[in-house]
C-alpha cells in the first residue's frame, strides 16, 4: 500500500464534536497536509450521516485540495437514523444494492468523482463474498472507487474475501492497551501478505493519557520516560510503538488539534529499539514474556 495512504492518517469521526465552520475545517485539512498527513479517514455513519457531507463541503470550497489527499471512507454498517429513514434497525448489509447506494451516497457527500479506498466497516454473517467481489470490480471498473479493503475483520474472515477480490488492508484496533492484534493472527496475516494495516484508536481512545487505573499509569510512564529521552511526547511514543512492527501499521488519529496532529507526524522520526518495544509491552501485559 506504499504510496497509497500516508504513513499517518487523519481520522474524522468526531468531526461534528470540533464544532469547525467550512473556512476552518480547510485550515485544519491544509495543516494536516503540510504535516505529510494526507489520507483522511471516514465513514458513512460518521455524525450521523453527517461528517461525509461537512467533509465534502470543505473540499468545494477549496478544490484544490482534492488532488493531494487521500479519502478512505467505510460502508455495510444500517444505522437507525432520520437521515436513512428506511433502516429499521441496526444491522450490517454488504450487499451489491446496498454497498452501490452507500458508494454513491458518498461520493455526492464528499463531492469528489472517486473514492480512493473503500472499506467494509464491519463482518457481515451474511455476506456473499463472490457476490461483494463482483461488486468491487464493478466499482472498480467504473472508477467509482480505486482501492478496496475491510475493517474489523477476523484473519479467516479478510482471507474468504481477499481469495477472491484482492484487498489491501484491514483496519482494525491496536494499542499499547489494546493487544489482541499481535496475539489473534491479524498482525501475522498482514505481516505475510505484506499488506500494511490501518489501525483505529491507537491511544486507546485517549484512556492511554486519561485513565488513572494502573496499567494505564504503568504503560504512561513507560512511554513518557522514553519520550523524555528523545525529547517527544508520550503520544508520540506510542505512535512510533505501533509503527515498529514488522507489518508496517498506519495509524488513524482522532484528534481535531494540530497539536495532536503533530505529535502523531513526529513519531515518523522516532526509532523503537527492540527492548524498549518489549519494555512498553511488558507495561501493558504485567509481566515478562514467557
Amino acid at each position: 500500500m506504499q504510496g497509497l495512504l500516508s504513513p499517518i492518517v487523519a481520522g474524522v469521526w468526531r468531526l461534528r464534536e470540533w464544532q469547525f465552520d467550512t473556512p476552518t475545517l480547510v485550515r485544519w485539512i491544509e495543516h494536516a497536509i503540510e504535516l505529510g498527513i494526507t489520507t483522511f479517514d471516514h465513514a458513512d455513519i460518521y455524525g450521523d450521516y453527517g461528517v461525509e457531507r461537512a467533509f465534502g463541503d470543505a473540499l468545494a470550497a477549496a478544490p484544490s485540495l482534492r488532488d493531494r489527499l487521500q479519502l478512505v471512507t467505510k460502508c455495510g454498517i444500517k444505522l437507525v437514523s432520520p437521515a436513512r429513514p428506511a433502516h429499521a434497525i441496526k444491522s450490517y448489509d454488504t450487499s451489491r444494492a446496498h454497498v452501490v447506494a452507500a458508494v454513491e451516497d458518498s461520493l455526492r457527500a464528499l463531492r469528489t468523482d472517486r473514492i480512493d479506498l473503500l472499506l467494509i466497516h464491519r463482518p457481515d454473517a451474511l455476506m456473499d463474498p463472490d457476490a461483494l467481489a463482483e461488486t468491487f470490480a464493478m466499482l472498480r471498473t467504473q472508477g467509482k472507487v480505486l482501492r478496496f479493503g475491510v475493517s474489523n475483520h477476523s484473519p479467516s474472515q479478510f482471507a474468504l474475501l481477499n481469495r477472491r477480490f484482492a484487498l489491501v488492508t484491514n483496519q482494525v484496533e491496536f494499542s499499547p492497551l489494546n493487544l489482541g492484534a499481535l496475539s489473534d493472527g491479524t498482525l501475522e496475516q498482514a505481516l505475510d501478505l505484506g499488506l500494511p494495516p490501518m489501525i483505529w484508536s491507537p491511544l486507546a481512545g485517549g484512556r492511554l493519557f486519561a485513565a488513572s487505573d494502573e496499567r494505564a499509569q504503568r504503560v504512561r510512564s513507560v512511554l513518557d520516560e522514553l519520550g523524555r529521552e528523545r525529547g517527544v511526547s508520550g503520544a508520540t511514543m506510542a505512535y512510533a510503538w505501533i509503527r515498529r512492527h514488522p507489518s508496517r501499521p498506519i495509524p488513524i488519529t482522532g484528534s481535531g488539534r494540530i497539536g495532536a496532529l503533530s505529535e502523531a507526524a513526529a513519531a515518523l522520526q522516532v526509532s523503537f529499539d527492540a527492548e524498549e518495544w518489549y519494555r512498553v509491552w511488558q507495561a501493558s501485559t504485567g509481566h515478562t514474556v514467557p
